[in-house]
């Protein structure tokens, strides 16, 4: 496969335009469901869905992210490239599914909605406002290590630095399953996990499930570990190229 080019502001470009595009198929997508799901208006608890379409669900959110892939795969010229262009076609992507939500359907209503995020591999759920720090994070991950190389600076992120980047990501990815990976597991312990299949108990668990809070300290956490990673990559690299 070539790449789209070689200019990297042309190619931001480009991939910005994937990525709205993207936002808005993903908003049209939801807002077809809700209107057969939720007629009155999108709220916890989530509505009871078939094992079959849950499953579908699953597949379209793994063929989303082969897309964003193949883009990247596409558009970089080294992996640690591919990889900052995933990260920030995802961000414009997840960005703009929000956008393209307000302006159809006027969702959602504030920041700090809650909304149901992501299925794999288990239910994601948070503030809408979270997912969009999340993204404006990995723009700015992306735009440092595209920055440097068009610069010419060799760039490699250290161990230390991959592992407060790891660290923190995973810190955020707990905020956004706690709740429902608690329930699912408290529950099927009670219970037996014997009387229902895997997806069906999985369905009637979460159908009953109401946010209350989110760990906002968890995730100004894991979100510091990422930037104080970032900017020591900055660092390091401009003052040793």
């Amino acid at each position: 496969m070539k790449r789209l080019t070689t200019n990297p502001y042309r190619n931001y470009f480009l991939v910005t335009i994937f990525g709205v595009a993207m936002g808005a198929s993903e908003a049209i997508v939801v807002i077809y469901l809700r209107e057969i799901y939720y007629p009155g208006g999108f709220d916890f608890p989530l509505a009871p869905i078939s094992s079959k379409i849950f499953s579908i669900e699953l597949l379209r959110e793994l063929a989303t992210i082969v897309m964003l892939a193949a883009i990247a795969i596409i558009t970089g010229k080294n992996n640690l490239q591919r990889f900052s262009y995933f990260l920030f076609t995802f961000a414009i992507w997840d960005i703009f599914y929000y956008v393209w939500l307000k302006i159809l359907i006027a969702w959602p209503p504030s920041l700090i909605t809650w909304d149901i995020l992501f299925l794999i591999p288990v239910v994601w759920i948070g503030p809408v406002l979270a997912p969009v720090i999340c993204s404006l994070t990995m723009i700015l991950m992306s735009g440092i290590i595209n920055y440097l190389q068009n610069k010419g600076y060799n760039v490699k992120i250290k161990p230390s630095e991959w592992i407060l980047i790891i660290t923190g990501a995973a810190i955020i990815f707990l905020t956004f399953i706690r709740d429902y990976s608690v329930m699912v597991i408290g529950e099927g312990l009670k219970s037996g996990f014997g009387t229902l299949s895997t997806n069906e108990y999985l369905l009637e668990t979460i159908s009953t499930y109401q946010p209350t809070s989110y760990n906002w300290l968890m995730f100004i956490v894991g979100e510091a570990l990422i930037v104080i990673a970032l900017l020591l990559l900055f660092k390091r690299t401009t003052h040793t190229s």
